[in-house]
């Protein structure tokens, strides 16, 4: 079984990584254009309003500024413009690269004020995925800023063992908990961008970057839209019912360390999108899932849907990996959520 399905993670990122280089003109894309400046600023974050009402507690920023380098890339089609920006976390940690959060923007070329999206990557920190979903949004007019989240990409210590989602279960609620300040900071430098339209900011992710996505938009009233694709709430039922090997060893190093399991239960509330999904009620929600995900039980994914509220939500006839094969449904379905037009969604 663990054969079949590293054999379909493979099929994954093949599958994206040749859709990708068919979405894209010209070689590599994040090559720096030596024609345009580098543009460096600050952005001012201010808390939501009522914030101490509205915001869960481990997720509250204070006012503060911080400064942010943007710099424009070569090598796309001439529908969308990329740019690579950087800013500082709100959460320091021990290891210096990962506390600066870099992330992807992608723009419609064409003048005027679009809505924005920010796109989370899934658990295999696996880029290209996210980055075809960034560039399809932004030629459908939706200003997409894919964010790396904490200990990927250039955030990885190559000398640490440290990782976002741990074996360590504290290690994985403050690597979440960082993801979301970090998004937080996101909303507010899209918020400033003058093509970006404030009060239309969603968010989006697959699997890891889709539970990710909503836990973020519990934390952050500014987020109007969510897109949560394979997602699921309630991660103590992951963590008994999944056979990922990853979070077994999760589970068996917590008992080692003399750890319960009613302790682990109530460390992963802290990080789990059902324990604050009131919060996001009302709000715009697209859920993209599985019938039959073998990574994200069923029970986990209902969960989550009802802690939303019961919004739209489209089942495909596949598994977790094998999702990919829909891919360019779902590309339109999540092209035209965020980009205001209504999808053709189905519920059962």
């Amino acid at each position: 079984m663990n054969r079949k399905l590293s054999m379909l993670r493979r099929c994954l990122q093949i599958a994206a990584s040749v859709l990708t280089a068919m979405l894209l003109l010209g070689g590599s894309p994040l090559v720096f254009a030596d024609d345009q400046e580098v543009r460096r600023a600050e952005v001012s974050f201010t808390p939501a309003e009522n914030e101490q009402q509205f915001v869960p507690e481990p997720f509250r920023l204070t006012a503060q500024k911080f400064s942010f380098e943007q710099r424009p890339q070569s090598g796309w089609n001439g529908d969308v413009s990329i740019s690579l920006v950087t800013f500082p976390s709100p959460v320091v940690t021990p290891h210096v690269d990962n506390n600066t959060v870099h992330c992807e923007y992608f723009r419609p070329a064409k003048p005027g004020k679009y809505p924005a999206c920010i796109v989370l990557h899934i658990l295999g920190g696996d880029f290209p995925l996210a980055r075809m979903f960034a560039n399809n949004l932004a030629e459908h007019g939706v200003a997409a800023l894919f964010l790396k989240m904490p200990y990927y990409g250039e955030r990885r210590d190559p000398n640490s063992p440290v990782r976002m989602v741990s074996t360590n279960p504290a290690q994985t609620v403050e690597g979440m908990t960082q993801a979301v300040k970090d998004i937080r900071y996101a909303v507010a430098w899209l918020s400033a961008q003058d093509e970006v339209d404030a009060n239309r900011i969603g968010i989006f992710g697959i699997s890891l970057g889709g539970i990710t996505a909503s836990l973020a938009a519990t934390a952050e009233p500014r987020i109007t839209r969510i897109c949560p694709v394979l997602a699921g709430g309630d991660l103590n039922r992951i963590l008994s019912e999944t056979h990922e090997r990853h979070i077994e060893a999760a589970k068996q190093n917590w008992m080692k360390e003399g750890h319960t399991l009613d302790e682990l239960t109530n460390l992963m509330k802290t990080v789990d999108p059902c324990t604050y999904g009131a919060c996001v009620r009302g709000r715009k929600i697209l859920m993209l899932n599985a019938k039959n995900d073998e990574v994200i039980p069923r029970q986990c994914t209902d969960s989550l849907w009802e802690a939303f509220g019961k919004p739209p939500i489209f089942w495909y006839d596949c598994g977790h990996y094998t999702a990919i094969f829909h891919i360019t449904d779902a590309l339109n379905q999540v092209a035209n959520f965020f980009a205001g037009d209504a999808a053709s969604t189905k519920s059962d």
